[in-house]
């Protein structure tokens, strides 16, 4: 030994054949250390942990190793083991401790447990849970995350494995991260900068008493770990590469990368549940307890991480910081993100210590966050959510209110202006890059199926279709379902680009969901999460029967892109109008809003929106500064005269006056 030699690459004893010594405490998880591999494990209630080493695939453990009393520090047992093949191994806990449900505590010796900071789980097979250690070996080359402005934001959310799964996707490994490179390039010819990730970190495919099947992924066993089976590699365990080069590449062609992330849950359910990770390791400290020890149910499948206990909000950050830090990831959308500012007991806390810590952590200082504002016990905070001046909102308001108002409800113009305008009622403080605006969601109709159906048809899932949300504000347009009758296709058509076009034309940060631009279809599930199959994936082959929305869309993306004035700016820049010029109608029984976003200079534009089946003429302002009025789009008008490209408007022949078709939107912009 020389004395450059750090002392800690040497054992000091043997277990179980394998040389040993005490390891160290932090980091969590299993990190490589020179001459062997450090394992670090919380538990506040056990009494002995065992780590257990597998050959790769084995049935049966190549050796357990009690960790020595001497190797506990605090509640964290740590220990190096030396000479271990990485690349070949597989690993987990056997932990025990008082099996006392009426406490808490539902300690089993008997189950090997995945290690909650796994950086790989096995992900198939029999042996699906158990845990790997990741290797450090790529290559970033110069990736820099492109860190775009919240409000230039298009985010297009897509399913990993959908995305591509359809065998008329074309690309060479479908439903995985590669495949999804592969189509990179129709991501930038749609336009959309930023992709939002439906889960990918581990989970259970068949964890679904009904189907067999969870698709979605909102039930994680591993937390720190990419998706295996959405990796083409990842029989050879090579998925945290390939993922990482899913990344580069969408940093590459400038788009950024957010994560759906499930910290409300886990797949582990309530007592009948079974005992993967946390239920074994302590579950008296990782979930909300109700005070006879059953489990609080806040998330709707059984269990409720307690997000806010100091060693569960150290969990959440450090795994944020990993995908953060070694994925370079841009951002992360909240699942159930209410639930993250409950305390122990559920009651709601008026300063969530994790909401905090996320906001001002200097690793995440550059993530985006997005919460979903609400959960599955009633709690709804869209525009009350604790923001801490760093997170935007999925604006359920917004949805709604727009879904209402493309299909004709009376009543709601006057809450659809504001929703246009960066909602101000929930945002005024904080700005509109604070609201994240959609009308459609993997969780819901697709577009399609908002103008296609009247009610949800999920008797697939298995559940007799009283699952999934009975208050959708949809319109079949006078036919449920599919149908070749003419006029109703033309009227589903209008309103497709009706939702397209103002969702693209107001202030926030618009979510389009993958597929809508193509026409995607769950004929009327609005559920779809136990389905992995065709009626889940993108069907490529609407890209050419759907050509003209394609292009619509294509079109609205760029045009919003070309004019600042749609993506912020204040109050005061917009001026509303209604049949006459400079006279909005706010009364109950208007279907006609008209908004001129003035961006000075020659930046104008201005947006006509008529709910209504009757045309109506609408008188025009002049166009500031001697400019003259360009048509950019009219749904009412054909393919391809729908929209035009941007830049390339066509001068209106009346200055003075518009006629804005029924049920249709329109655009003009001022050159």
């Amino acid at each position: 030994m020389t004395t450059l030699e750090p002392i800690d690459a040497y054992p000091t004893q043997r277990i179980s054949g394998f040389s040993v010594r005490a390891g160290r405490s932090l980091p969590f998880g299993a990190t490589r250390v020179p001459g062997g591999v450090n394992f670090s494990v919380f538990s506040n209630h056990a009494t002995s942990v065992t780590l257990v080493l597998y050959r790769s695939g084995a049935a049966e453990p190549m050796a357990e190793l009690p960790f020595p009393e001497a190797f506990r520090v605090g509640s964290v047992y740590a220990m190096t083991v030396f000479d271990l093949d990485v690349e070949n191994l597989e690993y987990g806990y056997r932990v025990d401790g008082p099996h006392q449900p009426w406490l808490g505590h539902r300690f089993d010796a008997t189950r090997v447990l995945s290690d909650p900071y796994a950086r790989m789980l096995t992900g198939a097979g029999p042996y699906r849970h158990r845990s790997r250690v990741a290797l450090d070996d790529f290559d970033w080359e110069d990736d820099r995350p492109p860190r775009l402005p919240h409000e230039d934001l298009v985010i297009y959310e897509l399913h990993v494995r959908g995305f591509t799964r359809h065998p008329s996707s074309g690309v060479s490994a479908p439903g995985t991260y590669a495949g999804l490179v592969e189509k990179i390039p129709y991501l930038k010819e749609l336009g959309v900068n930023c992709v939002e990730l439906m889960p990918v970190f581990e989970f259970d495919e068949s964890d679904n008493i009904f189907t067999g099947v969870n698709y979605w992924g909102y039930s994680p066993i591993g937390f720190f770990a990419p998706k295996a089976s959405y990796a083409r590699t990842g029989r050879e365990h090579m998925q945290v590469d390939e993922f990482k080069h899913l990344v580069k590449e969408l940093h590459r062609a400038g788009i950024e990368v957010l994560l759906d992330v499930v910290f409300n849950h886990t797949a582990e359910g309530d007592e009948r549940g079974p005992s993967i990770s946390f239920k074994g390791l302590d579950n008296a400290t990782y979930y909300m307890l109700t005070p006879d020890r059953h489990y609080y149910n806040f998330s709707g499948t059984g269990n409720t991480l307690n997000c806010n206990h100091p060693v569960v909000r150290g969990f959440v950050l450090d795994c944020l910081r990993y995908w953060a830090s070694e994925f370079h990831v841009d951002g992360f959308r909240f699942d159930l993100a209410a639930i993250l500012g409950r305390g122990p007991d559920g009651e709601l806390l008026h300063n969530p210590p994790l909401l905090e810590s996320l906001a001002y952590d200097p690793i995440l200082r550059d993530c985006k966050l997005i919460a979903e504002a609400w959960d599955a016990a009633g709690l709804y905070q869209v525009g009350s959510f604790p923001d801490y001046s760093r997170w935007s909102e999925w604006n359920g308001r917004y949805r709604d209110t727009v879904r209402r108002y493309i299909k004709g409800d009376l009543g709601v113009t006057g809450e659809m202006a504001t929703r246009m305008v960066g909602s101000p009622d929930l945002y005024s403080r904080r700005g509109t890059a604070a609201t994240v605006n959609f009308i459609t969601s993997h969780d819901g109709f697709t577009l399609r199926d908002l103008v296609s159906y009247d009610h949800k048809h999920n008797e697939a899932n298995g559940e007799g279709n009283r699952d999934g949300d009975d208050t959708n504000h949809s319109w079949n347009c006078g036919q449920e379902g599919e149908t070749d009758d003419p006029a109703v296709l033309a009227t589903r058509a209008r309103l497709t680009r009706n939702a397209l076009l103002l969702l693209l034309a107001s202030r926030g940060v618009p979510m389009l969901l993958a597929g809508d631009e193509i026409g995607r279809t769950q004929l009327g599930n609005n559920n779809a999460y136990c389905h992995d199959g065709p009626l889940t994936w993108v069907d490529w082959g609407l890209r050419e029967e759907n050509a003209d929305l394609f292009r619509f869309t294509r079109r609205a993306i760029a045009f919003r892109r070309a004019h600042p004035v749609l993506r912020g700016g204040s109050p005061g820049s917009v001026h509303w109008h209604g049949v006459r010029a400079w006279s909005p109608d706010w009364s109950g029984h208007c279907r006609v809003l008209v908004a001129m976003f003035d961006g000075g200079g020659d930046d104008c534009v201005y947006v006509a929106a008529n709910s209504h089946w009757e045309a109506h003429a609408l008188e025009l302002p002049a166009p500031p500064r001697g400019l003259t009025w360009h048509l950019f789009a009219d749904t009412a008008a054909a393919p391809p005269e729908d929209a035009h490209e941007p830049g390339h408007e066509p001068a209106l022949a009346d200055q003075t006056r518009f006629v804005i078709g029924p049920r249709s939107v329109a655009i003009l912009v001022t050159h």
